[in-house]
């Protein structure tokens, strides 16, 4: 008797309007930590929490003991999946989670001061051990990505469609530090005015974390809000602009 294999249960597509790619780069971008999954040299897998920032490309920034059992099953086996889930009360699978699958690498002494500054911008209790000796940062490159947006919401897509191009941005990634420092410091009512207008968030000292070609990433204690930008953002003067049109738009929402 020939045995069949049941048929595949159908895969819930995606709704009619539903930008899987832009939920997926908030949630991304937003998450401050996440369940970042290794394999044992047993070949089992092995769970643990993690803080996660982002890379100017939207790959996720780890900051990792060399003692953490997670770091040395990446020493022994680069590849790590990590899920980054929204929460809020009620039932926990209505909200979207993103799980990003890849290698994960750790990053040279080069890489080492761009790094650190994101990071601490988005975690800065981690200053406490930072600079331990057996800390290094670390990137996940991004392979493979399942977004489960909730019912009937679920996508996969290559991790190159959650890229954020850096090509020709030279120049306003070398303003990033400047800019910071210059809108969190002299014009902090606008970057209030980004989180509580644009993004309808709680009002507070919001300040600026981290910027990058697709948009602007804000913070106030363990809350997090992502402005993207209309268009990407190149040069140090077109974000000079970008943020004052930025300032313009928050004051006119009512």
């Amino acid at each position: 008797m020939t045995q069949t294999n049941p048929p595949a249960e159908p895969r819930p597509s995606v709704p009619e309007g539903y930008d899987a790619i832009a939920v997926s780069k908030g949630l991304l971008r937003s998450i401050r930590a996440g369940a970042l999954a290794t394999l044992g040299q047993d070949g089992a897998p092995f769970s643990t929490l993690v803080n996660v920032a982002t890379d100017h490309d939207g790959a996720p920034i780890l900051l990792l003991s060399g003692l953490a059992l997670h770091t040395r099953n990446l020493a022994a086996d680069a590849r790590a999946s990590l899920l980054l889930a929204e929460t809020g009360k009620g039932d926990p699978l209505a909200y979207p989670r993103l799980t990003v699958s890849g290698q994960v690498r750790k990053c040279p002494d080069t890489e080492r001061d761009r790094l650190k500054q994101r990071f601490l911008s988005r975690h800065p209790k981690s200053a406490l051990y930072a600079d331990f000796g057996d800390f290094g940062f670390y990137r996940l490159d991004m392979v493979k990505i399942h977004l489960n947006g909730g019912f009937a919401r679920a996508a996969d897509f290559d991790g190159a469609a959650l890229r954020t191009p850096l090509d020709g941005a030279e120049s306003m990634l070398a303003a990033e530090t400047s800019a910071i420092a210059h809108m969190n410091s002299d014009h902090a009512e606008a970057v209030r005015l980004y989180a509580t207008k644009l993004c309808r968030a709680a009002d507070g000292p919001w300040r600026i974390t981290g910027i990058d070609p697709e948009g602007v990433d804000l913070a106030w204690g363990e809350s997090t809000e992502r402005v993207t930008f209309q268009s990407p953002v190149l040069t140090a003067d077109a974000l000079h602009r970008t943020l004052v049109q930025l300032a313009v738009a928050a004051r006119s929402q009512n």
